[in-house]
């Protein structure tokens, strides 16, 4: 919620790193998200965690997923906020894949009060639906679990209530998880991983995006707080990375600015998020204009490509990338 670019190598991906299936596989990436983030931020408006706004579009993204012909999971839990017991849910569905080990893909669907929240996070969960329509009817190499987060904002609740529950065996069975937040505003797009070997999965999506001319850069490293290529714990990705497992995180912001923590997003207006006069659609197209279409296509593609084209080489070869 709330990073220079990673030396590229020889594209190597497409010979012997890749799932033989995915050439070519979609070309409209971004129109269903752009959609599904326009009724989440207008047709149903703030979504606070625990409210009725919250539930109504777990509603939306259950129905659109099980249109889609998944079988969904809905998973309430309890989390407190100002002293007071309030209740979400979590909701998943899965894509059965051929190799036995599974990467999750999250969003969380909740805002601030008072922000329709486009950016954070109808786009992560736009992208989300999207990318889950584009694999429903194609083989896909590893199982995926698509989650939508309930109560993110304020806590984590969601994802943290998913990895208490998690077994040691589903951890370790658990390649990946991947994060989407907050991808329509921001300057620059990047991705994310972990230190050292652990950042496999970001650079893999990185040589997708090179491969398929999208600019999709990584944290610089320019605060030591946040070593090149990582981010914070700040979003629904840190309970997953702190039980161990690696973890890749999309997200738009500018890196170069404020504190260069990431949290300022935009040169001409600073951060979006979580502001109800900027995190809306008529004020990121009328300051932004096209912004959104890139970014979310962008996202769309590469994280669509990541999840066809993986193979069971692909984690070893790009823990060694440079």
């Amino acid at each position: 919620m709330k990073k220079a670019k990673i030396g590229l190598a020889a594209a190597l991906t497409s010979a012997a790193l890749i799932w033989p299936q995915a050439a070519g596989a979609q070309e409209d990436y971004g129109d269903k998200a752009m959609e599904h983030m326009r009724y989440l931020s207008e047709d149903i408006g703030e979504r606070p965690a625990g409210t009725e706004d919250e539930r109504e579009a777990k509603a939306y993204i259950e129905t659109a997923l099980e249109d889609m012909g998944y079988e969904t999971k809905t998973e309430a839990f309890p989390f407190t906020r100002d002293g007071e017991e309030l209740e979400s849910e979590n909701l998943s569905a899965v894509k059965p894949g051929k190799f036995k080990k599974e990467i999750i893909v999250g969003a969380h669907y909740d805002t601030v009060a008072d922000v329709e929240g486009i950016d954070d996070n109808a786009s992560g969960v736009g992208v989300m639906l999207e990318t889950a329509e584009h694999l429903e009817d194609m083989d896909v190499p590893y199982t995926i679990r698509f989650i939508a987060f309930g109560a993110e904002e304020g806590g984590l609740n969601g994802s943290e209530e998913f990895v208490e529950n998690m077994s040691n065996k589903e951890k370790n069975n658990t390649l990946a998880m991947i994060n989407l937040d907050s991808l329509a505003a921001g300057d620059q797009m990047y991705v994310y991983g972990g230190g050292g070997k652990s950042g496999w999965y970001r650079n893999f999506a990185q040589q997708l995006a090179e491969d398929a001319g999208i600019d999709i850069q990584t944290n610089p490293g320019l605060n030591p707080a946040y070593p090149e290529g990582t981010t914070g714990l700040w979003s629904d990705h840190a309970p997953f990375q702190e039980a161990g497992i690696d973890i890749g995180y999309f997200e738009a912001t500018n890196w170069e600015l404020g504190e260069q923590d990431g949290y300022t997003q935009t040169e001409k207006h600073g951060a979006v998020w979580h502001d109800p006069e900027k995190d809306n659609f008529d004020f990121i197209e009328s300051e932004f204009p096209g912004r959104m279409e890139t970014n979310i296509s962008g996202f769309s593609e590469v994280l669509t490509e990541s999840l066809t084209e993986m193979k069971p080489e692909t984690k070893a070869h790009y823990q060694q990338w440079k």
